[in-house]
């Protein structure tokens, strides 16, 4: 019988690596999937989607974050287009406590169907700026689960990884990058001037690869 794997999927690049990585691992993969009040419902019906054509079951947790601080939330807020992004600077689409959120239903979830693993897609390599995406913070909720004592482990297995590492693991995994979404705006297309669509843009072109998406 495969062991149970809990992995939180957005559709970004970066979570359907680690899906696809833990599905080669052999495991029986639940995705969480989280509608936490984005501004759009691009992500949410993309990782459902994808979810589905993978025939994995998925659950999608409809949670609030009432202080809308974020501009990935706050509708008046405009989506930064920075030039350049430097390190330790923490751009407006950083959410407080995102992870940790997302975390605590992974736990929950786990728990209620026996899962021996959390897998989820930080990387603290080309965008170490937010305080939920560092070795720091990922060693802490590891030090979490050993007190819950309840035989979880959280797994992050490109978290030192930079984006060009992902995407030649997930090329040698079969990713289908067509189907993915990174980009923080909802439109039709991705819009190539936001933090998430630069940092695929430069992952890609490092990487020697074209990306699919843009085809």
């Amino acid at each position: 019988m495969k062991q149970r794997a809990i992995v939180l999927f957005s559709s970004g690049l970066d979570s359907t690596t680690v899906l696809y990585y833990a599905m080669s691992k052999g495991y029986d993969c639940h995705c969480l999937i989280f509608d936490y009040g984005q501004k759009h419902n691009k992500e949410v019906n993309n990782a459902k989607k994808f979810a589905k054509s993978l025939k994995l079951n998925y659950h999608v947790v409809k949670t609030s974050i009432p202080w809308d601080t974020s501009s990935l939330i706050n509708k008046n807020k405009k989506i930064p287009e920075h030039k350049q992004i430097k390190e330790g600077f923490v751009p407006s689409t950083y959410v407080p406590g995102r992870n940790t959120i997302f975390l605590s239903y992974a736990i929950s979830y786990a728990e209620t169907i026996k899962a021996q693993k959390i897998f989820l897609g930080i990387n603290a390599v080309d965008f170490s700026s937010y305080p939920d995406c560092t070795p720091q913070y990922l060693k802490s909720m590891q030090q979490v689960m050993k007190a819950l004592n309840n035989g979880i482990e959280i797994c992050a297995p490109i978290e030192k990884y930079s984006k060009a590492q992902i995407i030649k693991l997930g090329t040698k995994l079969k990713v289908p990058y067509e189907k993915t979404w990174s980009c923080y705006n909802g439109k039709t297309k991705p819009c190539g001037k936001c933090d998430s669509c630069k940092l695929r843009a430069k992952g890609f072109k490092e990487a020697g690869i074209d990306d699919p998406a843009l085809k």
